[in-house]
């Protein structure tokens, strides 16, 4: 087939600059083959497009379902230009060297609140998955493009050498397998929560896709971005908007994550600052934000220096203000509503970063699953959130109201700190603040230790909260020397009789929840 023209097969549910794209590649000399909207698209534009049904000899069918699944599409993508030529001569197949396909709005389609199982099922695409894994494989030949971002560079390289380099179509292959591998992975996880209750999962795959590069990760020699899961609502960090302030390092975000776990474990005003992913200050008050804050600083000023601090409530200029006062360097402020007054007081601060969260993140929950990358898989979790805070009292001795508020304000913040998990807390003008932390230590006596050591107030009379038993009475012992009156745990421990011997013989209180709080 010595005359063999250039084919172009465009079919985008984005189409963004479409219509350039296919003047440029008119001007080139390729034929246009199109579909549907794209078609009609870029006649509107003036361009010479022949429909796909009129090149394949085959119409659309069942409602446009079937389109562009034809033998002479897919072998115009997927023929080796050397290898099949006679094959193809033989077949009447002309060689689809340009491909620019973009999917259906599947993402866009979950989004939407009242989305029924229907709608999101007619918006899987199956064609064009199909199109762009046949263009991405044979990508020696074919040029694959998923993004208008990329419409301008591959028509540059098409006008200056008269073809799209092999590291440009290399790189546009790859590009279009982690599309297609997104989004079935995004279909895949969706349609999980929906039609596989209650069934194990064998196989996935978590779609991703980059938010920002960060300038390095934990460590200066190390690479580090941020990715978010498409189409996941809740509590998702890509849905904060940063207001002002320097990038986000992988430290603040992670950080940030932490503090904001720990901050909406309360349906009260509360207040939370977290230092290296642990809380240093925590406190709750019906007083409203300025009230808890100040509680909260309280409770470690100096590890406070450099955290992040985080709301469960809109902040205005006077809370503002109260942050100023202290006198404090943060690194973030956040809260589910800043004031247009509180921003203009923030902008003193150029370097500060200021999140504001989505409004119904208050009664969001985080979606999806828990992961951790471990070398060589993950490690798959559900969220610890959202867990009901029951107990039995274990002691002799029962908690009066006011220990018992406390005993649980202890355990709500206790669940964010790090195992082992000792948490020292007391109720002061009328709220709840935190009064010492003990975390990450390979002992819990260690834990409690540190917690006595690190507490700011009197500790006669604070309650103890610990993530799980207590092996041994020694860690009890040492708390009620220091005047702890309360404890909450786990219980379930061997030794739990012993345990329980030390409080009555000091006239304490200790309840027992029967769930851990491992946060390792």
């Amino acid at each position: 087939m010595s005359d063999r023209r250039r084919f172009a097969l465009l079919s985008v549910s984005d189409k963004t600059d479409i219509a350039v794209l296919g003047k440029g590649l008119v001007e080139l000399g390729f034929t246009l083959l199109s579909t549907g909207g794209t078609r009609n698209r870029l006649m509107e534009a003036g361009l010479p497009v022949v429909a796909v049904s009129e090149y394949t000899g085959h119409p659309e069918i069942m409602n446009g379902r079937v389109k562009t699944l034809h033998p002479r599409i897919h072998a115009g993508l997927l023929g080796l230009r050397d290898a099949h030529a006679d094959e193809a001569d033989q077949h009447n197949v002309d060689w689809i060297d340009f491909v620019a396909v973009n999917l259906y709005p599947f993402e866009a389609t979950i989004s939407k609140a009242d989305v029924r199982l229907e709608d999101a099922i007619e918006n899987i695409d199956i064609g064009g998955p199909s199109m762009l894994r046949s263009a991405a494989k044979n990508h020696r030949f074919v040029t694959v493009v998923t993004s208008p971002l990329d419409y301008g560079h591959v028509l540059e390289e098409l006008r200056e050498g008269g073809q799209v380099t092999d590291a440009t179509r290399q790189r546009l292959a790859v590009k279009a397998f982690q599309h297609t591998a997104a989004y079935d992975g995004l279909i895949s996880s969706w349609l999980s929560e929906r039609l596989a209750v209650g069934e194990a999962a064998v196989e996935g795959a978590l779609p991703l896709r980059k938010v920002q590069t960060l300038r390095y990760g934990e460590n200066p020699h190390q690479r580090a971005g941020f990715w978010t899961t498409p189409g996941e609502g809740g509590r998702s960090l890509s849905r904060i908007a940063q207001l002002q302030g320097k990038t986000l390092s992988f430290n603040n975000l992670a950080d940030l994550d932490g503090c904001l776990r720990a901050v909406f474990e309360f349906t009260e005003p509360a207040c939370v600052i977290v230092k290296h992913m642990n809380p240093c200050g925590a406190a709750v008050h019906s007083d409203g934000p300025s009230r808890a804050f100040e509680l909260a600083l309280s409770g470690d000023p100096v590890s406070a220096y450099g955290g992040i601090v985080a709301f469960n409530r809109p902040i205005d200029a006077d809370d503002v203000r109260t942050i100023r006062k202290a006198r404090t360097f943060f690194e973030v402020v956040a809260a589910p509503g800043i004031s247009e007054a509180a921003r203009e007081l923030l902008k003193a601060r150029e370097k500060l970063r200021v999140m504001e969260l989505p409004a119904d993140w208050i009664e969001s929950r985080p979606a999806g699953m828990d992961a951790r990358r471990v070398q060589g898989g993950w490690l798959l979790q559900d969220w610890d959130v959202g867990a009901e805070i029951g107990w039995t009292v274990a002691s002799r001795e029962r908690p009066d109201e006011a220990q018992a508020a406390t005993l649980r304000f202890a355990w709500q913040i206790c669940r964010s700190v790090k195992s082992n998990a000792i948490v020292l807390a007391r109720a002061l003008d009328g709220g709840f603040v935190l009064n010492g932390v003990g975390a990450g230590q390979m002992s819990r006596v260690d834990s409690v230790r540190l917690a006595i050591q690190k507490a700011t107030r009197e500790v006669t009379g604070a309650v103890l909260a610990s993530d799980a038993f207590f092996p041994f009475p020694d860690g009890v012992q040492i708390a009620l020397e220091a005047g702890v009156k309360a404890f909450i745990q786990p219980g379930g421990s061997i030794r739990d009789e012993a345990v329980l011997e030390a409080v009555d013989g000091a006239d304490a209180v200790m309840v027992f929840t029967g769930m851990r709080h491992f946060r390792h």
